[in-house]
């Protein structure tokens, strides 16, 4: 390991160049630059509290086997200091010519920046007050052949972090701290949906007919069945189907897809969970719904009360509950309700500057109205309720009204975290709204959904009533860590492709 790696073919200006050199030395060494096994027995979180009192200078007896990445070095002749990185934390790896021997010591200070190593060696506290271990054999695990960059973070390096994710999590210490709160909202809402009695279930990705959510679907070819699939773009069908079979209480946390735009708030690949109860309603969903966000907010945050993007946001307590039509009336400052006629709709659309389609009929009009001119301006947390019966083909009526449903979505901060409803267990009104989906598409929506005669089927069977939701986790997550954009809280978001 402490053959020269000089060359006169080598670009010394060329760090890349340099690190192969030195791999090619250590394997015509005989050394191996990339370790099968160390077993680890020590991390740095673990030593600094168990060590926190131990007093500058002093020494103790206790060996420990770390490893981890050196993300920096201090050669200082007889003695050098590194920098380790591990799974929790840093810690400064005290190394003395003395200890490890001439030829040890001089492998190790031609190490770099970014190679793993695994470390045996004993805890002190240097007379500085550095918590320090004093290693007796330092081992390569893996030669780094691409220098880290010295500086990873800002605005202008946005593109770069998301694609190097890996890198990213490397040099910025936030980014790391985001997915680890990400994966404890993750674990949360499944110890709640548990706790309430839920069973965590899969259903299948690939779909023969894209449902459960108006949108635009991935399509795919089976080649052993000679037929064209799609990628879900909600379980939602399946997980009914189980409440026809006898489940009573159903939740998946789901990877779907959308072939739809990406900016802030969307990737075409995303995660969110969807859950069904049967005997209960709209009413049981939202308290669903709240205890969720709560019990997420908690982990992440320690508390309910948190700021998104420098808005205050409340999460306990009650939230509001409010209809799309009269949110909307409110902002427009006259009726927008099923009263106007198809053209005075379309003349407030115009007003306000609203595209819309000529296909589209009142409550399609009505709940584009109220998304430009509501959603984004609702902070704390509302479930906006009775959304109109044309957008929400899967939703029970409203008892009393035909033109809307018993459905709510969850705004907050101006964007939509959740959406629910008493779930449509007629099996004739749910093929009518098929129907009508079908002619939707006809007309030229690429969004509507298709006409699945099996779970028109199951629904024959008898679906006993519930109540149904999704919640976008993404999103969740961005509120949680006050992240301004999806990419930020997906370890591997979508991108253009470099040029």
């Amino acid at each position: 390991m402490t053959e020269s790696v000089d060359s006169p073919d080598l670009l010394e200006d060329d760090p890349i160049e340099v690190r192969r050199a030195k791999r090619l030395a250590l394997i015509a060494a005989g050394e191996e630059p990339y370790a099968r096994r160390f077993d680890v027995d020590a991390y740095a979180a673990d030593i600094e509290r168990e060590f926190a009192e131990l007093a500058d200078g002093e020494s103790t007896e206790r060996i420990v086997h770390m490893a981890g990445r050196i993300m920096a070095i201090r050669d200082q002749g007889k003695i050098a200091f590194l920098v380790l990185h591990d799974a929790t934390g840093d810690i400064q790896i005290f190394a003395r010519i003395n200890i490890l021997g001439e030829e040890a010591y001089a492998q190790m200070k031609s190490l770099d920046v970014g190679d793993w190593i695994g470390v045996t060696g004993t805890v002190l506290r240097t007379r500085r007050g550095q918590l320090s271990v004093a290693p007796e054999a330092v081992q390569l695990l893996s030669k780094s052949l691409r220098p880290l960059p010295e500086k990873f973070h800002g605005l202008s390096d946005k593109e770069t972090r998301y694609r190097q994710r890996y890198v990213d999590l490397v040099m910025n210490p936030e980014v790391r701290e985001t997915f680890m709160k990400r994966f404890k909202i993750l674990s949360a809402i499944r110890r709640y949906a548990e706790g309430k009695g839920f069973l965590e279930v899969e259903t299948p990705m690939l779909h023969p007919i894209p449902g459960g959510a108006t949108a635009r679907p991935f399509t795919t070819h089976h080649n052993a069945l000679d037929r064209e699939f799609y990628l879900r773009v909600a379980p939602e069908l399946y997980l009914k189907r189980l409440l026809v079979g006898g489940f009573e209480r159903v939740f998946e946390i789901n990877r779907s897809f959308r072939n739809e735009g990406m900016d802030p708030r969307h990737n075409p690949e995303f995660t969110m969970m969807e859950a069904y109860q049967a005997y209960t309603d709209i009413d049981g969903m939202m308290e669903f719904v709240q205890g969720i966000v709560a019990a997420a907010a908690e982990v992440a945050c320690g508390t309910t009360d948190i700021i998104y993007q420098g808005q205050e946001i409340h999460l306990g307590g009650t939230w509001a509950r409010r209809t799309m039509i009269d949110l909307t009336s409110e902002a427009a400052g006259e009726d927008v309700s099923f009263d106007r006629s198809l053209e005075e709709l379309r003349v407030l659309c115009g007003k306000y500057h609203v595209p819309f389609e000529a296909a589209w009929g009142k409550g399609k009009l009505i709940t584009e109205l109220y998304e430009h001119l509501v959603e984004g301006t609702i902070v704390q947390p509302t479930f906006v309720c009775e959304h109109p019966i044309e957008t929400s083909p899967l939703a029970k009526k409203k008892l009393g009204d035909d033109n809307v449903t018993d459905r709510f979505e969850l705004i907050i901060g101006g964007r939509e975290y959740a959406n629910a409803f008493s779930e449509l267990n007629d099996p004739v009104d749910q093929e009518e709204r098929f129907a009508a989906q079908i002619a939707a598409k006809d007309a030229g929506d690429d969004e509507a959904m298709g006409y699945d005669e099996d779970y028109i089927r199951a629904l024959e069977y008898g679906m006993p009533p519930a109540g149904g939701m999704g919640i976008g986790i993404d999103r969740l997550v961005m509120l949680l860590c006050d992240a301004p954009s999806i990419r930020d809280v997906l370890l591997f978001p979508h991108m253009r492709d470099e040029s």
